[in-house]
């Protein structure tokens, strides 16, 4: 039990229709883990009108903050499923991460290099907190059927389906699902059980994480030390958190006891040293939760097994500095939930799961790739490794091009699918980077007079975003582009305009303070096909009704 958080107590209970021990139950949709992952898929498909029957073997929300730092991407993914304002009211914003060696600063750095964005580069907030505002958005959306303490023992997949065999203190019963959404976490049981398994590397070290409850007036930053003199010869982590919960991580090396490393009476010391180091003699703190775990970096070699689909830990799994692992799941999410929607609703061929698979695998690596070299950096193995990492640090404190290769964990960025089979390649010159695969940047707009902001005006669906102040263009482009697209695929128009004003059959938004023109190197008739997702498909300077028609074709995987 914490000091500041009381756990809720979920009851246990069946999906719709189902009788323990009378045939075999059927559901179109069926997500295994109720962590954040496997929450934030049941949403989104909820919210897109799929029914969802989600499962888990506990009743309660994850123990202790694991994933901790949500960033501006993953806060904007929020945003859609309906718990972003949750997430950033009760969370810990920062932008500025401080890298120390020994006792001495190297040098900070923030993470927006750009002004007016509505989120945040980070946000520090406990998993149990997550977790809870998922699990109450769930209960606004009657298309999910969320059933605790129902665990899945068994699971065979077949050509149409994967069948699990479930137990539950009301008695087991079988369910056959049409399509599977594998998130149940790193040691993913049901990933076992359909026969598949992670591949990848197993770094020899140690990290202590605590949660400490305590008054400080510590800013609400990153700050990472190299070899500080309050635990020499290894590295700590410390970051804010909601309630004055403060997380700390320490390096302990490889033939660290882990039993013995969580006992309060080794925890504390090394708390306590740090702080007097710091000039904090008189604070005063206590444990929330204590873990030791050991830096992996593996995936599974496809995140799509036929009918099965693995999103999360499950799928991928890398070392924590870096803040890849949650946001990196939620990702997932985000790129595969419209993808299955259109494929259940026959609206798209199944082939488009494929890219879900190409896509994600692609982002596991870069996140992998950023997360091994993190780890080497922080943990050398060598001690050539060693003199490398040190004269580095040195060379930081006084030269900026040194400050490039210090590397204490290159912070979550959303991956750039720019060599998906699902883009349109650019025909047309532009000046900005947001190119078909790019993740859409955010702007402040108005509409209707009301302050506002460019993502949140997209909605589920395709969005052919046209910026012109000529109300006649969009009249000319939307009169010949079939509003069904390629497989009745829905669209929208959103204009963005220099001058306010309203058009039939378009959202209007007035581009006040000229950001968005600005990031989108927008000129007149300047025209991007935007993916459910909010990643780019297509731009044009001026395009013709057949090239909107293909690239919409494309992006659905025909």
């Amino acid at each position: 039990m914490l000091s500041h958080y009381t756990y809720p107590q979920y009851p246990s209970r069946l999906p719709p229709g189902v009788a323990p021990g009378v045939g075999i139950a059927h559901a179109p949709l069926v997500v295994v883990g109720a962590g954040p992952i496997g929450l934030a898929a049941a949403i989104d498909a909820a919210q897109r009108g799929q029914n969802v029957v989600l499962l888990d073997e506990d009743d309660t929300v994850s123990l202790g903050s694991r994933g901790l730092c949500y960033a501006k991407r993953t806060l904007e993914i929020f945003d859609r499923l309906g718990v972003g304002d949750a997430i950033v009211d009760k969370g810990v914003t920062w932008n500025t991460g401080r890298v120390f060696h020994e006792d001495h600063e190297v040098y900070h750095f923030a993470l927006l290099d750009a002004p007016s964005y509505r989120r945040p580069g980070m946000v520090n907030l406990q998993q149990y907190y997550l977790e809870q505002y998922l699990v109450d958005r769930i209960a606004k959306l009657p298309q999910v059927a969320l059933c605790w303490k129902n665990k899945v023992i068994a699971a065979q997949a077949g050509a149409d389906g994967v069948t699990l065999d479930i137990e539950t203190p009301d008695g087991s019963y079988r369910l056959q699902a049409d399509w599977l959404i594998v998130a149940d976490g790193a040691r993913s049981p049901v990933r076992k059980m359909l026969g598949f398994d992670a591949e990848g590397r197993v770094f020899q070290d140690r990290f202590l994480i605590a949660d400490v409850a305590m008054h400080a007036d510590f800013p609400a930053e990153r700050w990472f030390w190299f070899d500080p003199p309050f635990h020499p010869g290894q590295s700590v982590l410390l970051h804010r958190q909601a309630d004055d919960i403060w997380r700390i991580d320490f390096q302990l090396g490889w033939d660290a006891d882990p039993e013995a490393e969580k006992r309060p009476e080794q925890v504390i010391p090394r708390i306590r040293a740090m702080l007097d180091h710091k000039g904090y003699h008189d604070v005063k703190f206590s444990l929330e939760w204590v873990s030791v775990y050991t830096f992996q970096c593996r995936r599974m070699p496809h995140f799509r097994q036929g009918r099965a689909l693995f999103a999360g830990d499950a799928a991928h799994q890398v070392s924590p500095f870096g803040a890849r692992g949650a946001n990196s799941g939620i990702q997932d999410i985000d790129n595969l939930i419209w993808k299955l929607d259109l494929v259940m609703r026959g609206k798209a061929p199944a082939a488009l799961l494929d890219s879900y698979d190409a896509e994600r695998t692609a982002a596991a690596d870069e996140n992998i790739l950023n997360s091994t070299r993190s780890t080497d950096f922080i943990t050398p193995k060598s001690p050539v490794a060693q003199r490398y990492r040190d004269a580095t640090l040195q060379l930081a404190a006084h030269y900026p091009f040194a400050r490039g290769m210090v590397n204490s964990g290159r912070l979550s960025t959303p991956t750039h699918l720019w060599n998906s089979s699902l883009c349109t390649l650019d025909t047309d010159h532009f000046d900005c980077l947001l190119r078909p695969g790019s993740p859409m940047d955010d702007a402040p707009i108005e509409r209707d007079g009301q302050p506002g902001w460019l993502l949140q005006e997209l909605g589920g669906d395709f969005t052919l975003l046209l910026f012109t102040d000529r109300p006649e263009m969009l009249g000319s482009v939307l009169t010949d582009l079939d509003p069904q697209g390629s497989g009745q695929v829905s669209t929208r128009w959103v204009v963005v305009s220099e001058q306010p004003g309203t058009l039939p059959g378009a959202v209007v938004l007035h581009d006040v303070r000229h950001f968005a023109a600005e990031r989108y190197d927008a000129r007149e008739g300047t025209i991007y096909l935007i993916r459910p997702d909010q990643h780019i498909a297509a731009r044009w300077r001026h395009p013709n009704a057949a090239q909107v028609r293909a690239a919409l074709a494309r992006a659905c995987g025909h």
